[in-house]
């Protein structure tokens, strides 16, 4: 099974295989699915928060703080607040 792209986690979980082909036990499984099924059901508070929220989460691993803080104040967001920086880049 192919497990690359934005979806690859996703599929590997589907499968209950990790990406190296190797079984996710039973109990992490059931413990995620129960997570994911409670986080489905929760109520949102935004598309544009969840947008800069997921970005700074991923962003952080491809863009260095200054980059990532001037391309969000850029596209019309807040930039990097200080405990995202403290959190992803300390």
């Amino acid at each position: 099974m192919d497990f690359s792209g934005p979806d690859a986690i996703d599929k590997a979980i589907q499968a209950g295989v990790d990406l190296d082909g190797s079984p996710i036990p039973i109990e992490m499984l059931s413990l995620y699915k129960e997570v994911m099924a409670k986080e489905g059901a929760r109520q949102r508070s935004g598309v544009k928060k969840s947008m800069r929220n997921r970005i700074v989460r991923s962003g952080a691993k491809h863009f260095d703080k200054d980059i990532l803080n001037k391309r969000l104040t850029e596209a019309g967001w807040e930039g990097l607040r200080e405990k995202e920086i403290e959190f992803f880049f300390n």
